[in-house]
């Protein structure tokens, strides 16, 4: 069977997956337009103010708007976040003090989170040079959630709780909203002031409900991911406790600015719109998961999420077992992209990641991961992570070139 008729058979086993995930985007798209109503979003909020962005009626609808969407007292939605994690570590250090404990609840972090703890790098001003003691909670030999582990992992000065939502680069599942209500629930009983945290980075509009609407304190993201609907420029969120989000603003601006500096520079509108669009966007990109999953799954290669499962993130991993098969893999994804079809991506230095990166980003949005994009460090087992996707017909044509550039699992050596 060639790479086109397998593609083909897999789009015919997933029509009843994809006919669930629309139903699923109607209902997400449902609560943003209720929330745009509640605030009656009209274009005068589309014009921004210059300088220190006093009295931005924009930025400050849309700060109620992405409240409610998420489910959460207060949201900060600004331009200034450089990514998702500038707007966890704003969080992070706008919330904890010296001789405070923060808890990974989900084993490792993400790579480039591991300079903002201070478990690489130093002189720079981690969490841990600042007094900050941090503590992980590893996986089951499964990949799983410790769950026995967490039931008394809580202590006196457990000040925050890191949820990561989505798999980063590792191989086990994301997190449900089920899974992060059971965590919250578990930790509260050992500590009720214990701030719960979640990366939520991948994971918005996965499911109808967001961490912060079953018990999240708080909750960070970046908007040239889900919520920016793929045309937002940059920028990340913070939302949760009205607190705790002002506290995480004063570490993008300063005390006593807060969320209420930051121009928006004319970014408005699209930042209205990006959030308009994300529930059909994530919607779009679920299918592509769900479409590459189930076609490499079927060419022998392991795959997480497996084919048919439920999906926790825009993230689809493929063990391919050797450095070639990931270059040559990424370059098939670049090779069919918009933007830049033209370039070979190569393995290099990433800031804030360990080990060289390879990716195939053709992206209109430099970075954006909810755009079609792919890849993975290089590093054993050689693992890709692909993710995103405008609409899952252009996840179906670059893979097609991806199935012929690496075959199929015949001589796997992960």
């Amino acid at each position: 069977m060639n790479s086109l008729e397998q593609l083909l058979q897999a789009e015919q086993a997933l029509l009843e997956i994809f006919s669930g995930i629309d139903a699923q985007v109607k209902r997400n798209l449902q609560r943003v337009l209720d929330a745009f109503r509640h605030h009656r979003v009209g274009a005068h909020h589309f014009a921004g103010v210059s300088g220190y962005g006093h009295d931005d009626l924009g930025r400050e609808t849309l700060d109620k708007v992405f409240a409610q969407v998420m489910g959460a007292q207060a949201a900060a939605v600004r331009v200034q976040f450089v990514s998702g994690t500038h707007a966890i570590a704003c969080a992070l250090f706008g919330v904890l003090r010296p001789g405070d404990e923060m808890l990974a609840v989900v084993g490792s972090p993400y790579d480039t989170l591991e300079e903002v703890i201070g478990l690489r790098g130093q002189g720079q001003g981690s969490l841990i040079e600042f007094g900050i003691n941090y503590r992980q909670l590893e996986l089951t030999p499964e990949g799983t959630i410790h769950w026995q582990a967490l039931s008394n992992s809580v202590a006196d000065n457990t000040r925050l709780v890191l949820i990561q939502r989505s798999c980063g680069y590792s191989w086990r599942p994301g997190l449900s909203i089920a899974d992060i209500e059971k965590i919250i629930h578990i930790v509260k009983q050992q500590n009720p002031n214990t701030v719960c945290f979640v990366d939520n980075c991948y994971g918005e509009f996965i499911e109808t409900q967001e961490p912060t609407a079953i018990g999240a304190d708080l909750i960070a993201g970046s908007l040239i991911k889900n919520p920016g609907g793929t045309i937002v420029n940059a920028g990340g969120y913070i939302a949760g406790r009205a607190d705790l989000v002002e506290a995480a603003a004063c570490r993008l601006t300063a005390p006593g600015i807060g969320s209420y500096g930051g121009a928006t520079f004319d970014q408005n509108r699209l930042l209205f719109q990006g959030l308009f669009l994300a529930p059909q966007m994530v919607g779009e990109a679920m299918k592509g998961t769900h479409l590459t999953g189930y076609v490499f799954d079927k060419l022998g290669y392991p795959v997480n999420p497996a084919p048919l499962a439920p999906r926790r993130d825009v993230i689809q991993a493929i063990k391919l077992g050797s450095a070639a098969k990931l270059i040559a893999f990424c370059k098939a994804i670049q090779h069919n992209s918009p933007i830049g079809s033209y370039l070979d991506p190569v393995p290099d230095e990433m800031p804030g990641y360990e080990s060289q990166v390879v990716m195939a980003g053709g992206t209109f949005i430099e970075g954006s991961t909810l755009e079609f994009s792919a890849d993975g460090p290089l590093r054993e087992p050689y693992v890709v992570y692909c993710q995103g996707g405008t609409h899952w017909t252009h996840v179906a044509i670059a893979l097609e070139a991806a199935i012929k550039a690496v075959g199929g699992a015949t001589n796997y050596m992960g």
